[in-house]
């Protein structure tokens, strides 16, 4: 399994109002750039975010997050 298409669909949709938006088969997963910024993506079967710096350390702290590897 590439990436769990079910969550890309989600992606698809939480995004479906912006402006902008390209999905671009990456790393064997698919990222979804929006005004050319990589934002989010789908690898196998996690979802992985670009984060504000701000809110990065107390995002890792939450149960089921962790950094890309």
């Amino acid at each position: 399994m590439a990436y769990d298409e079910k969550l890309a669909d989600r992606v698809k949709t939480a995004l479906a109002n912006q402006r902008a938006v390209e999905e671009k088969k990456m790393m064997g997963g698919l990222t979804f750039m929006v005004n050319r910024k990589m934002c989010v993506g789908v690898l196998k079967d996690e979802l992985m975010v670009r984060l504000d710096p701000i809110v990065y350390d107390v995002a890792l702290k939450r149960k089921g997050c962790h950094e890309m590897n």
